[in-house]
């Protein structure tokens, strides 16, 4: 049995075992990333789609994805490859990419205006190790690399990947320990953490999916985006934030969609702190 240390669940993974994530096993006492360069998802994206509005806008970025999360949400856009059976029943059909095969394919993408690897889809850093290897390559390569990531993770796992990476999208869910102990099964101060540090080293946004009845307040807006304004200040750099539409979806299909409306006032509710703010999925 050994010890995780990727996030704060700090799993105690019995010798070829999963943990939580189910992505993270233990073989000889050591905890290695079983979904290692185990790819179930490979796609030559818009970079906005990521999203990001102030990165290298009009390229393209060859996005990868594996299978596994450390997070519970039920309103998962990608649960085929997260969390649910079916993402389990993925690991024995992901395909094996070594991060020189990944790199190979992102250089021979660069005519159709790829840019480099975006790790996203299911949360890359699960399996940070590959992340780490790929990035650096791509690096060398002269190519640029993209984490798309609910900033779930250890400022040592950060630490790891942080100087191959130039850009991130992460996840800024709620601005509640309720929310995230109670809704999607997380922790609200390492997210803050982990955000707090990245925007010291690369270019960082931040999304935000509007839940109606949960997140949805203006007074919630108004401490998140103070807090993202006292980033800025700190970092001497502006943070997009998207505020992002909820459609049903999953688990979560008890609630209608996030109003139109909604959207819009909390963008504008954001804009009292912070420059820029894009209505998403709207």
């Amino acid at each position: 049995m050994a010890v995780c240390d990727v996030c704060f669940r700090r799993c105690q993974i019995k010798e070829n075992s999963t943990g939580f994530c189910g992505a993270r096993t233990c073989r000889d006492g050591k905890i290695l990333a079983d979904n290692y360069g185990r790819l179930t998802a490979l796609a030559l994206d818009p970079i906005e789609k990521k999203p990001l509005k102030a990165f290298r806008p009009g390229k393209m970025v060859l996005s990868v994805g594996s299978y596994g999360c450390n997070l519970r949400c039920p309103f998962c856009q990608n649960s085929s490859i997260s969390w649910s059976q079916e993402a389990f029943r993925c690991k024995s059909e992901a395909e094996y990419y070594s991060p020189q095969e990944i790199v190979q394919s992102a250089l021979s993408l660069k005519s159709r205006g790829n840019i480099g690897i975006a790790f996203t889809y299911n949360e890359p850093l699960i399996g940070y190790e590959f992340v780490r290897d790929a990035a650096r390559l791509a690096k060398d390569a002269g190519m640029e690399n993209v984490l798309v990531t609910n900033g779930t993770a250890s400022l040592n796992v950060l630490e790891q990947i942080q100087p191959y990476i130039d850009a991130m999208n992460i996840d800024l869910k709620a601005f509640t320990d309720s929310f995230y102990k109670d809704f999607i099964g997380g922790d609200f101060q390492m997210t803050k953490d982990f955000i707090e540090k990245a925007v010291q080293s690369c270019h960082v946004e931040l999304t935000s999916l509007i839940i109606p009845g949960e997140n949805d307040s203006e007074d919630e807006m108004r401490q998140l985006s103070a807090w993202v304004s006292s980033l800025e200040s700190k970092c001497k750099k502006k943070i997009p934030l998207h505020i992002t539409r909820f459609f049903p979806r999953f688990k979560l299909t008890d609630r209608g969609p996030t109003p139109v409306d909604t959207i819009f006032h909390l963008v504008e509710v954001a804009r009292e702190s912070l420059e820029f703010v894009f209505a998403g999925n709207v």
